[in-house]
């Protein structure tokens, strides 16, 4: 073993710890951005940097100075607070296009056997914080995680988690609606929908709500997982709103919500509509998906030329009664640490650093749209991109007869002499 090698294998011993020990840390850090910033010396984690959350317009993301009075909430009231700059090239015929966006993760409130009301009003509490440093940052798009006002109670199966269930224009709703009239903000807000209007069915569903507190509309969750505990189609099943592109007054935006973001066609349908942010408000724990996470969003950014927000929450939501889920593994009360980590990437290949693993959180973000169509010139995606080709393979692939086109060597099969 040569000196590098020693010293890693040093380091090592130290961070007995492989992986994130029970408080959420990344052996005691927040997140594996820090625990690289702190590790490594400048010069090689400037580096590191650069092949991990890449470059933006050839040079390394810009940090944002946030006002006094939102790092004072966040120092109070203990939630994480960063803030960078995505740019664009400067155009000859367009002016920049800079957007203020936001991310907000967080924990549940009280425990999941405090009564339902008071964990809904508990959660609401939390966010007003953390909502209104937001607003002191000037933010113009704040998007919420998926089902954030309520415990990710899906994988018990037990159906008075039905209670948290909201109309549209339901308790949430008007909550955050205050807010967007406030800091004309727009505000994305994904709840668990209850369809008053077609036999009180639910759905997983994200409201988008104008800067005026006006409701621009939804869009309900297309793919429903059923891997592990996160069999969620006891609740609801697919959505049916298609993949609709909201056209706000501070960009089209969009909403992949959380199992979405495995689907790579899911990811195209909102690109081919228009978008120029899509948001995927998601809950996912470190065992099932977290090499995953920092992959999905980024590719999907880099394919479709637009900007994703990828949120997730935080902490280990223990439950009343342990449940199985049909996967071997012993009855258990939680689902595991939900690992936060939201991050923003860009059309160029870069992405921010991710929030804490396991504190409450908010991500800041300036983006100028134009590098969007910037990306678009640059790599020529939609132009090269061969979609009768694929709507033809689709629609040989939807018929009971159909067949894959492989073609076999003659001599696999054959008898040798």
């Amino acid at each position: 073993m040569d000196k590098i090698g020693e010293e890693i294998a040093a380091h090592n011993g130290n961070l007995e710890e492989s992986s994130s020990t029970k408080d959420g840390s990344i052996c005691g850090y927040e997140s594996l951005h820090q625990l690289l910033s702190v590790n490594l010396k400048p010069h090689l984690y400037k580096e590191v940097s650069r092949l991990l959350i890449g470059l933006n317009c050839g040079k390394p993301l810009e940090l944002i100075a946030l006002p006094e009075a939102a790092k004072a909430l966040s120092s109070k009231h203990d939630f994480d607070l960063q803030a960078f700059s995505f740019d664009a090239d400067k155009e000859l015929l367009r002016e920049p296009q800079v957007v203020r966006v936001g991310l907000i993760q967080n924990s549940i409130a009280l425990p999941t056997t405090a009564p339902l009301l008071d964990q809904k009003k508990a959660i609401f509490q939390k966010l007003k914080p953390i909502i209104d440093s937001a607003g002191a940052s000037g933010v113009n798009i704040l998007c919420l995680q998926e089902a954030w006002m309520m415990p990710f109670a899906f994988c018990t199966r037990e159906k008075r988690w039905c209670e948290f269930a909201e109309p549209v224009d339901g308790e949430s709703t008007r909550f955050l609606q205050e807010y967007a009239r406030k800091y004309n903000m727009v505000i994305i807000s994904p709840i668990l929908e209850r369809d008053v209007n077609h036999g009180e069915t639910l759905w997983n569903t994200a409201i988008i709500i104008g800067n005026h507190g006006n409701i621009i509309g939804k869009h309900r969750k297309n793919h429903i997982p059923r891997v592990g505990d996160f069999n969620e189609s006891t609740y609801y099943m697919e959505g049916n709103t298609g993949h609709p592109v909201f056209e706000t007054a501070y960009g089209k935006i969009a909403v992949n919500i959380c199992y979405g973001r495995h689907h790579p066609m899911n990811w195209l349908a909102f690109g081919l509509n228009g978008a120029e942010i899509v948001f995927n408000p998601s809950a996912t724990v470190g065992e099932l998906s977290e090499p995953m996470w920092p992959i999905e969003a980024r590719n999907a950014a880099i394919a479709n030329s637009y900007f994703v927000g990828s949120i997730n929450r935080v902490g280990t939501e223990t439950f009343p009664n342990p449940f199985t889920s049909g996967d071997g593994k012993p009855q258990h009360a939680d689902f595991g640490h939900f690992y936060g980590s939201s991050h923003f990437s860009a059309p160029d290949a870069s992405c921010t650093p991710s929030l804490s693993r396991y504190k409450d959180g908010l991500l800041i973000s300036d983006m100028d749209l134009n590098l969007c169509r910037q990306l678009k010139d640059k790599w020529g995606f939609r132009m090269t991109a061969r979609y009768e080709l694929y709507a033809d393979m689709l629609a040989r692939y939807l018929k009971p007869d159909f067949e894959p086109q492989v073609i076999s060597d003659p001599l696999l099969h054959k008898k040798s002499l």
